[in-house]
């Protein structure tokens, strides 16, 4: 899948924690790319930009600031953006900057959850990104302990920050997500094994052996979602790596992945991505660079 994404090996070496690096330019010119490194990007003045995390598709503001997981597609294009001085700063770390055991720990627990959401690609709100800004300009200044223990600072901040947003679908991505739930994860490997065919609230809440009304509540108060949208995301994340990998048509890749009315479909994809399911392909493909 996505064979055709261009694979980066970075400049982040062994013996460095991360690496950050500040560029001043009038367009972008990389493609769409992913590699192991988690990446947290600001980029500053580009109004227009077009940007493209896993299957999601967008214009930018002047400001914008997000953190990316190891191994999801994405990139910025430079679209309807008339910047002749477009700010962009990368900070790249690889995802074992703080281990599992360390993670795991109570004191690190919503630096967890921002990394784990970051498997889909995170964006922070204005308000965050003009904050933390500052310090990410800072940052490029210093050196040895003091800039490890500022990036850990800034880690925190963003974990705890609010109105964020996770920009690909859940199915999207490769790596698993983690639930802190075995009920919630049971289910969503059976709806991510069965999302072909109707799948009811009552077949989800049998494997999770809770009553019905206790699952809607459970499945709201874990992930965000509801059950419905939960099944939507999954099947949306299938329907965008379809439109992107294979040459089947609109309808047929709608049926397969047990969308059953088309019109109603085209209506969802439409809210959910912000186009139509040709216009995603169109924009997707645009970007891609083949190898």
């Amino acid at each position: 899948m996505l064979k055709d994404v261009l694979r980066e090996i970075t400049p982040l070496n062994q013996y460095d924690c991360y690496t950050i690096f500040s560029r001043h330019k009038a367009e972008f010119t990389f493609p769409l790319h992913n590699h192991e490194e988690m990446e947290l990007n600001l980029i500053i003045n580009a109004s227009g930009t077009q940007r493209i995390i896993g299957d999601h598709i967008d214009t930018i503001d002047d400001m914008e600031l997000v953190l990316i997981g190891p191994n999801l597609p994405h990139g910025w294009f430079t679209h309807q953006c008339t910047s002749s001085d477009i700010h962009e700063v990368t900070i790249q770390f690889n995802k074992e900057l703080l281990c599992q055991n360390l993670l795991q720990k109570n004191q690190l627990i919503y630096i967890r959850k921002l990394f784990d959401n970051a498997k889909r690609g995170v964006l922070f709100d204005r308000e965050t990104a003009q904050v933390i800004a500052k310090r990410i300009l800072r940052l490029e200044k210093r050196t040895g302990f003091d800039s490890i223990l500022e990036l850990f600072s800034i880690l925190h901040d963003l974990s705890i920050a609010r109105n964020t947003r996770m920009l690909s679908d859940v199915s999207f991505t490769k790596e698993s997500l983690q639930l802190n739930s075995r009920r919630l994860e049971r289910v969503f490997d059976y709806m991510h094994y069965n999302f072909q065919r109707e799948i009811s609230l009552a077949e989800v809440a049998r494997i999770a052996n809770m009553p019905e009304a206790s699952f809607s509540r459970f499945i709201k108060l874990h992930t965000g979602y509801t059950f419905t949208d939960s099944l939507t995301e999954i099947r949306l994340g299938h329907v965008s790596r379809m439109l992107i990998d294979t040459t089947h048509s609109i309808a047929e890749i709608a049926f397969k992945c047990g969308f059953n009315n088309l019109a109603n479909f085209n209506r969802i994809f439409k809210l959910r991505k912000g186009c139509t399911p040709k216009e995603f392909k169109r924009k997707f493909n645009g970007q891609r660079v083949f190898v």
